[in-house]
């Protein structure tokens, strides 16, 4: 599995996936390791493509610095793995938190970003959480009971085996990445550097309670140019996990129908 040091010294660890021409990099958000895709890879038509998913500093089997968790750091943590893997031009799916990373890389280097799948982004503003909520989230490290209320209040349709392998994931989360991810990710703060984005975006919401269709419209589609929403009815937060035949269904129609404005 290959691993490079981000611009910090922490080291990053990917896994790739395929060899073909087009690179895509998946971009996980709070609370996971790059394992939450596995479901969708799974199912997802590889033909043509290479992955590049990895682990976040504090996640997986990255590094654990005790900072460094901002969504800027994230953004070069994605680069540096890009360069690494010497994927010039690219793909971005971003999941959650993932998402604003994404729209973060994509601002930053518009040249190299091709596309723009966001999985229930958090917009570029952040998501503020009521104090309880706030409260919950953020002291969740290492509680499996805590992450379990999570799960429960964000996901609609997981399995028990769905459940167990995220909470089995969320447990390794370090404690670092928990409070400060979720620090950055609630604040947010970028939404001026959107008008940056150039690539083909698809903005996937589904019946997630906390980023329902009509807010990711407003908040995320309507700041983006050459962006459009789709809805995928019936999973919460996580549909890669959720739904996964249906969500790889949707990233490889975007990818196919990229490929043939290109």
């Amino acid at each position: 599995m290959p691993t490079t040091n981000a611009t910090d010294g922490t080291p990053l660890h990917y896994r790739v996936l395929g060899d073909g021409p087009r690179d895509v990099v998946l971009v996980h958000g709070w609370m996971v390791s790059g394992a939450v895709w596995d479901s969708m890879l799974e199912k997802l038509d590889m033909t043509g493509l290479r992955l590049l998913v990895l682990d976040h500093r504090g996640t997986g089997q990255s590094g654990r610095p005790t900072s460094g968790y901002s969504l800027e750091q994230y953004a070069k943590d994605v680069l540096a793995v890009a360069d690494h893997a010497k994927a010039q031009r690219f793909t971005l799916v971003g999941h959650s938190m993932g998402g604003q990373i994404a729209k973060w890389v994509a601002s930053e280097a518009p040249a190299r970003v091709t596309g723009l799948v966001l999985l229930n982004t958090v917009p570029a503003s952040g998501l503020p959480l009521p104090p309880d909520a706030a409260g919950l989230f953020r002291t969740s490290a290492g509680d499996r009971e805590k992450q379990k209320t999570i799960l429960g209040l964000a996901c609609k349709q997981l399995s028990p085996e769905s459940l167990e392998a995220l909470l089995k994931d969320s447990g390794d989360v370090s404690k670092d990445a928990i409070e400060q991810c979720f620090d950055s990710w609630t604040a947010g703060g970028f939404a001026h550097r959107l008008a940056a984005i150039t690539a083909p975006t698809l903005v996937v919401a589904t019946d997630d309670p906390f980023l329902p269709p009509v807010f990711l419209k407003q908040a995320v589609v309507g700041l983006i140019q050459n962006a459009r929403l789709t809805h995928l009815p019936g999973p919460g937060h996580y549909p890669q996990v959720e739904r996964p035949a249906e969500t790889a269904a949707l990233l490889s129609a975007f990818l196919a129908g990229n490929a043939a404005q290109a």
